[in-house]
């Protein structure tokens, strides 16, 4: 039987709650992500912050005009020079990720099955499941795409 532990890419990258949403955005960024779990200082989860989450915040106060069919500022424009926007990035940029992080977790324990997995991903309608211990502390992450490549790699076959 296929479980989290199997797909889990345990090189999972996480966050503290009291850092910066700029922070957070360096850290997609360099990283090619789009979520991160925010872990407190024993590393239990805490949330996950998602690309999501911070262009729903920034719509919601009107700080930062959507400049691309994907919602998002293209990473060459040069924000501190927009005006109108200034304000806003500096709202955005030293607002701390616990203010605007997803607190309703969808997470399941390394002995999920694919099926349980799947079930998650499905009913949250998300895009990460971090993979935690019987502490609470995080252990791994699984995205859709690490479920496509264990399909690709190894089936679904027993």
């Amino acid at each position: 039987m296929i479980k989290a532990s199997d797909i889990m890419n345990t090189k999972v990258l996480s966050i503290g709650p009291t850092a910066t949403v700029e922070e957070a955005v360096k850290i997609f960024s360099q990283n090619k992500i789009s979520g991160l779990p925010v872990v407190d200082d024993n590393n239990k989860l805490i949330g996950i912050l998602t690309e999501r989450d911070i262009v729903v915040f920034s719509s919601d106060l009107h700080i930062i005009p959507l400049m691309s069919s994907s919602n998002w500022i293209s990473p060459y424009t040069d924000v501190s020079k927009i005006s109108s926007s200034k304000r806003g990035y500096d709202l955005i940029s030293k607002t701390q990720v616990d203010k605007i992080m997803t607190k309703k977790l969808f997470d399941v324990t390394g002995d999920a099955t694919w099926y349980e997995i799947v079930k998650v991903m499905k009913s949250g309608k998300i895009n990460h499941i971090p993979v935690v211990d019987k502490a609470r502390k995080l252990i791994g992450i699984i995205t859709r795409t690490d479920m496509l490549n264990y399909i690709a790699e190894h089936g679904l076959e027993e």
